[in-house]
């Protein structure tokens, strides 16, 4: 099975008050760790690559290994870029291959936001790849992309609708009280607004800053109409422990199957446990 779009995906999965998880990778051995979770508990997945990641690795091998990873399992698996500011590097990753793709403009007034999602949409959807777009300001720091706590705005539900309509934009990222990065104490999610703005939109709402959010309040946005949920810091984070250990326990270990072995099985760990959270175990098979 190639790679999907993940406009059909997500549409399900609010359909049915499920989220799929959308997993933040940085490595072969990331991508293989959460493709492998997919597999075993049967999830549709979204992988997904910052900006930082591309310039990193480059899109044409991330796109390569994810599409592999589609082949070989059968599963229903979306490529998607997130949090990506420049249009370029968005042609850049839809030519390369991804089937979807986030522009996010939040950081200016709503007038520009539309302007630019509708000029990433005219290129998008003609391909058939999904676009997710922000709207209101998600704290924290994604990649490159700080919003300091003070400056996080959270999304006008009339907004939200107004924003869709402008644009067509396929799927979106409200902020809702989330931040990106490990939080400090108890997420303020505004759960009120995700029901108001969900009311008034059809289109799949994204759940930002997933790292880290209680079980029962990320079942609570899904069940008001989250269908995706971005998870990255702590899939670092397990990581990169995982690696830790290794070292404590042998530093003169110079292999790196010894080390990347069990930071694979760690985010693998991780992963199921997020699909489990968002509720998309066994579901692969409603997409085809």
């Amino acid at each position: 099975m190639p790679l999907i779009s993940s406009t059909e995906m997500l549409r399900i999965a609010r359909k049915n008050k499920y989220a799929v998880g959308a997993f933040n990778v940085h490595t072969l051995e990331m991508l293989q760790a959460v493709v492998e979770a997919a597999v075993e508990t049967q999830s549709p997945l979204i992988i997904q690559s910052t900006v930082g990641t591309v310039k990193h690795l480059g899109p044409d091998y991330i796109a390569a290994a994810a599409t592999v990873a589609a082949n070989r399992t059968g599963l229903p698996i979306a490529l998607h870029l997130d949090h990506c500011t420049d249009f370029p590097t968005i042609v850049q990753c839809i030519r390369a291959g991804y089937t979807s793709v986030m522009i996010d403009a939040s950081m200016y007034p709503f007038e520009e936001n539309v302007e630019r999602t509708r000029k990433v949409m005219e290129v998008a959807a003609a391909a058939g790849v999904n676009v997710e777009a922000e709207l209101g300001k998600v704290g924290g720091v994604e990649d490159d992309i700080v919003v300091d706590e003070r400056d996080a705005l959270l999304a006008d539900p009339d907004e939200c609708s107004l924003f869709i309509e402008r644009t067509g934009v396929f799927t979106l990222a409200p902020a809702i009280g989330t931040a990106h990065g490990i939080y400090k104490g108890e997420p303020n999610i505004d759960f009120a607004r995700i029901g108001q703005i969900a009311d008034r939109v059809e289109a799949p709402l994204v759940l930002h800053g997933g790292s880290g959010i209680p079980a029962e309040q990320v079942k609570r946005a899904v069940a008001l109409g989250m269908a995706k949920m971005n998870i990255a810091t702590e899939l670092r984070i397990a990581f990169s422990d995982a690696i830790k250990e290794v070292f404590a326990a042998l530093p003169e270990e110079n292999d790196p199957r010894k080390y990347m072995v069990p930071a694979k099985e760690a985010v693998k760990r991780l992963a199921i446990e997020k699909m489990q959270l968002c509720g998309c175990i066994g579901k692969a098979g409603d997409i085809r």
